[in-house]
């Protein structure tokens, strides 16, 4: 399929959570641009040389904006921006987090509320915060979607702790924003992805775990170095041929999600 009849085609999309080209935000980035969208990348504080440096990897050139997304002047900023640029956003994918090493391990006794708060705002609030800010260039395309990237949070996972705790907020604010933004034609769903080798990944202290038994217990099996499957089932979700679909959280995990053992 070639970018001009491609599931894209057309569309402009901001794409969060670019690091490195082992992130999944990347291989999103990267298809998205296969099936014919025109894509911007966002980075912010010392990350942000990195995304400008892995923007560059894609096969087409993309521009990265900086958006800290606890900062209310960077999201004011990059709604002109992209404003200026497009005067509408077809889609953002979401795929921001972040969680102090005291939120991560093994014991959800020793965050306190000062580290907790930090993975709330950037992990879940920041959903709400960047929707918000763009939502009339939502609002402007007629018909847009917002993607999340998630991990499962309806169950307590080995160390993950106040990020577990974070994503189900994210989970949660998913649902109130497909309710309030969908009578505008703004589309919210959530991808839950196995677990994939990302830079992320790497601050998870379990996360070797994942990787030792999430293959076997997949009736589909599982290759945590494959981010194509998670990039697929997004881009599939920005496109137009899921236009009833809202609230919803899509598992990309080998099936994982639905066994019991």
């Amino acid at each position: 399929m070639s970018p001009s009849n491609g599931l894209l085609s057309g569309k402009r999309i901001l794409i969060t959570g670019v690091l490195t080209d082992a992130s999944l935000a990347f291989g999103v980035a990267r298809l998205a641009q296969a099936q014919g969208a025109e894509v911007v990348l966002s980075g912010a504080g010392r990350g942000l040389s990195l995304t400008r440096r892995t923007a560059r990897k894609l096969d087409a050139p993309a521009d990265v904006i900086e958006i800290d997304v606890t900062d209310p002047a960077h999201l004011r900023a990059a709604a002109a921006d992209l404003e200026a640029r497009w005067g509408r956003v077809d889609g953002i994918l979401h795929a921001i987090g972040f969680a102090p090493q005291e939120c991560l391990g093994g014991d959800i006794l020793r965050a306190e509320w000062e580290e907790v708060a930090v993975a709330l705002q950037v992990s879940a609030y920041s959903l709400k915060a960047l929707v918000g800010a763009l939502r009339p260039l939502l609002v402007a395309a007629g018909s847009s979607s917002v993607v999340a990237l998630d991990f499962d949070a309806r169950v307590a996972w080995p160390a993950y702790d106040w990020m577990g705790v974070a994503k189900a907020a994210l989970e949660s604010l998913a649902r109130y924003l497909a309710r309030d933004l969908g009578p505008h034609g703004v589309r919210v769903n959530l991808v839950a992805a196995g677990p994939v080798r990302t830079m992320a990944a790497k601050s998870i202290p379990s996360f070797k775990g994942f990787e030792d038994t999430w293959g076997a217990r997949a009736p589909l099996g599982w290759d945590v170095n494959d981010s194509e499957p998670v990039a697929r089932a997004c881009v599939a979700l920005l496109s137009d041929w899921f236009p009833m679909t809202t609230g919803e959280m899509v598992h990309v995990d080998g099936g994982v999600h639905a066994m019991g053992a």
